[in-house]
């Protein structure tokens, strides 16, 4: 079987995304709009309005404008220079993707600004801002960091001023789930979040975020790639029913009679004019600074709303998955634990060959996904890393980056699906021929740090950030480490990335029974090879021991166990390994036959 046998890939394109040769002709004309606008710089985001990972391609004005196509960074365009803000996960992608004649691009830490926005805005100028595109807690923070030196103002965004064929906002068809894998009631959500408002004092709360108003309604669709999102905006009052914004186009008498007895549904027009009416009445409304745009709390603040600002309330109750929520996401580990054996079969017999490409190992992966009916989507663009790409780490390979993978390189393959009755996001890396002796180290302190997750059992109260070092403690002990998160939140049939728990320093918050969060420690050894092992977990009580959490893995795929040092492992990490496998063996076994089943019994045998 070669790659040449596998139909197109569907859900991933390997096109360029952008063109660095179109980002001198778009800062001049940026620059244009800034000299008649009199502001001396202007603030580019990644984000939406809905702060998506996934943005409509109407709203990537950060790639249109520097060529940088990645999931998060700022750009800051002044009169003469531009500097770009990525995190660590971006700094080889970002100057590869813009023109670094113009733009200089810096490393900075999520969670906050860098001072050295101050280079590309002169001492006491101006720096406008789209209000829709940045939050409170941002706006603050800028202000922070400017300390003085410049004034920021909200400003119409120049870039879509500029931007001629700029595309329409997105328009896809709104299912409503059965209570069969939404596990609830829309009208109980949302009573329960009307009960929060209560405790909170307040008579409204404006919603933002697309994966909160899905949860709540029991809705999902297909506005932006990878993730089953509405976009839209809702207001969900103390007492009575909420009412759902939305572009006049996404509302159907399906949506209607759907939604019937459990919101209004109302144009997207009509959003701003209902939170003035709320300022004008004098509610007390609640907004999550963190998450909803500037514009919002303007809007309700100038109308004389007093405003709450807390957590979006839906966060944490969401992040709780429920029964038919976790059984849907078990049942979609299970048929990407099918998926994957096929794929993983695959590749053993192709790669020794040296005849696979990242994009084939991709368009392959793809394709035995597919099989499975209830696929819908990737959740998202698949992590394809052939030897020193791997070190990349949310590389994205296009046509232009393609690589053969040679035998004996190590692969990393990191990717994830949407499936109709689940999420799934996995990383396995892969073995070629025989590894080095460093490669086999790092591969066993990856695990290792993987399986000390999976094995933690810990008091009810603790944190993800307070887990983070578990993970990491096999690393450090040889001096490295990795620059990302040990693991997210992960949504039910969501966003693949999910707050507000997770496994991190950025994490402060309880884990509760019922959240699931990937584990995924890694290495990443620059123009070498990268390394990184994932599955997800969720959250359960600890059987035999009262007021105690562990984890239940759901990610059903074997490991390559051709990269480990079995030395180096405890008999406690040995057996979790084997009982890992075998439980792998036992789901998929009975669904896959001939060569597959064949690899798989060899994949999944004791250690």
């Amino acid at each position: 079987m070669t790659t040449k046998t596998f139909p197109p890939a569907v859900f991933q394109s390997f096109d360029s995304k952008t063109d660095s040769s179109q980002v001198p002709p778009r800062l001049a004309a940026l620059r244009g709009a800034m000299a008649s606008a009199g502001v001396d710089a202007f603030l580019i985001p990644r984000a939406d309005a809905h702060r998506g990972e996934s943005v409509p391609p109407g709203d990537a004005r950060l790639a249109w404008a520097t060529g940088f196509t990645g999931s998060a960074g700022v750009a800051v365009i002044g009169t003469k220079d531009a500097g770009l803000f990525v995190d660590s996960r971006y700094t080889l992608q970002a100057p590869a993707e813009t023109d670094t004649s113009l733009v200089t691009v810096h490393e900075w830490q999520q969670g906050g600004y860098s001072p050295d926005l101050t280079r590309y805005v002169p001492k006491g100028g101006t720096l406008a801002y789209d209000p829709w595109l940045h939050t409170p807690g941002e706006v603050r923070d800028l202000q922070a960091k400017l300390n003085g030196h410049a004034k920021i103002v909200p400003h119409a965004n120049l870039v879509d001023a500029i931007w001629s064929d700029r595309p329409g906002a997105p328009v896809s068809t709104i299912e409503i789930l059965g209570h069969n894998r939404a596990g609830r009631a829309a009208a109980d959500k949302v009573a329960d979040i009307q009960a929060l408002l209560g405790q909170d004092g307040a008579d409204a709360a404006v919603l933002t975020l697309p994966e909160s108003i899905c949860w709540l309604l029991n809705i999902r669709g297909r506005d932006v790639p990878n993730t089953p999102f509405v976009l839209g905006f809702a207001i969900v009052p103390a007492t009575g029913q909420p009412t759902l914004y939305l572009d006049p186009a996404k509302i159907t008498p399906e949506l209607t009679a759907g939604l019937e007895g459990v919101a209004e549904i109302a144009e997207s027009a009509a959003f701003a004019p209902a939170m003035a009416a709320l300022g004008a009445a004098g509610k007390s409304v609640l907004v999550d600074p963190a998450t909803a745009p500037q514009a919002v709390l303007t809007t309700l603040g100038d109308a004389g709303a007093k405003l709450i600002e807390k957590r979006d309330p839906v966060l944490l109750p969401k992040s709780r998955k429920n029964d038919a929520e976790l059984a849907g996401m078990r049942e979609a580990h299970r048929l990407d634990g099918i998926a994957l054996a096929k794929f993983l079969a695959w590749f053993d017999d192709t790669a020794p060959r040296g005849e696979l490409t990242e994009i084939g190992i991709v368009t392959a992966l793809e394709a035995f996904r597919r099989e499975e009916e209830s696929c819908v989507d990737a959740s998202f663009d698949t992590i394809s890393g052939a030897g020193p790409n791997g070190a990349i780490v949310h590389y994205r390979v296009t046509g232009k980056t393609d690589r053969r993978l040679a035998p004996g390189e190590i692969m990393l393959v990191d990717s994830g699906a949407q499936y109709l009755s689940g999420t799934t996001d996995i990383t396995r890396t892969l073995s070629t021929g025989k590894p080095s002796d460093e490669e086999r180290d790092r591969y066993t302190r990856v695990l290792k740090g993987m399986i000390a997750i999976s094995m933690a059992r810990f008091p009810g109260g603790t944190s993800g950030a307070q887990l983070d070092v578990l993970a990491r403690q096999f690393l450090w002990q040889d001096g490295v480490t990795y620059n990302h998160g040990t693991g997210h939140g992960v949504g039910a049939y969501l966003g693949v990335h999910e707050g507000p728990i997770g496994l991190s320093a950025r994490y402060p918050l309880p884990l509760e029974i019922g959240n699931v969060l990937s584990n995924e420690p890694g290495y990443y050894k620059a123009g070498a090879y990268g390394i990184r092992i994932e599955n997800l977990i969720t959250v359960r009580a600890s059987a035999g021991f009262p007021g105690y959490l562990d984890f239940e893995t759901l990610t059903l795929v074997p490991i390559d166990k051709r990269l480990i040092r079995k030395s180096m492992l405890t008999d406690a990490e040995r057996a979790w390994l084997d009982a890992y496998h075998a439980r792998v063996w036992d789901e998929i076994s009975p669904a896959v036959k001939g060569k597959v089943r064949d690899w798989l019994k060899q994949a999944t045998a004791a250690l």
